[in-house]
């Protein structure tokens, strides 16, 4: 992307606060994890990542550290089409199950950074992390994880958008068609 993502102005406003926002709607106030010193003067509470370098498995294990909840959301800030009437369904169906993670299922496999993680997968996913593992889906291989398949988050998908990313320039020019472009990239 040439730049933090995290950054981007969407419809007048850095993508990491637009996702924050929606995440407070739902779950209460947000923790970004990442460059802490970037988001801060944002107004977010903001906490370097315990794992560096370790992708986004390192991320989940930096948030639930950070999380006295039993249950904590975790959505990765590049995706801006998520919508509060899925992040509702997606917290109440964690709370609702006995798995210890609760991630979406798409076609090309799991959604791990748009999903809710049990306090308890924090030592299992650190341990993976120590071991070397770096794959969220491997991570989680020793927890009972529970599958939202697409016949169920469909009906909050009516574009074919929830869970796609922006990982390139032409990613950024679509969202910012769809959300008003008030900036440049």
């Amino acid at each position: 992307m040439g730049r933090d993502k995290a950054l981007l102005d969407l419809g007048g406003v850095p993508l990491v606060l637009r996702t924050a926002r929606l995440v407070e709607s739902v779950a209460g106030p947000p923790t970004v994890i990442g460059n802490a010193d970037a988001f801060r003067p944002l107004g977010l509470r903001a906490i370097d990542d315990d794992w560096p370098g370790a992708g986004p498995l390192g991320g989940i294990a930096t948030a639930l550290r950070a999380s006295s909840a039993p249950w904590s959301l975790v959505v990765a800030c590049d995706l801006p089409y998520l919508t509060k009437d899925w992040l509702d369904f997606l917290a109440a169906r964690a709370l609702a199950s006995e798995g210890a993670a609760v991630l979406p299922m798409n076609t090309r496999g799991a959604e791990p950074l748009c999903a809710m993680y049990h306090k308890r997968c924090e030592p299992v996913i650190r341990e993976a992390l120590e071991s070397g593992t770096r794959k969220v889906t491997d991570g989680l291989q020793s927890v009972l994880v529970e599958m939202i398949g697409p016949l169920e988050w469909k009906g909050f998908d009516s574009d074919g958008l929830l869970f796609k990313n922006m990982n390139s320039p032409a990613d950024y020019e679509e969202a910012r068609g769809r959300f008003g472009a008030r900036s440049a990239f």
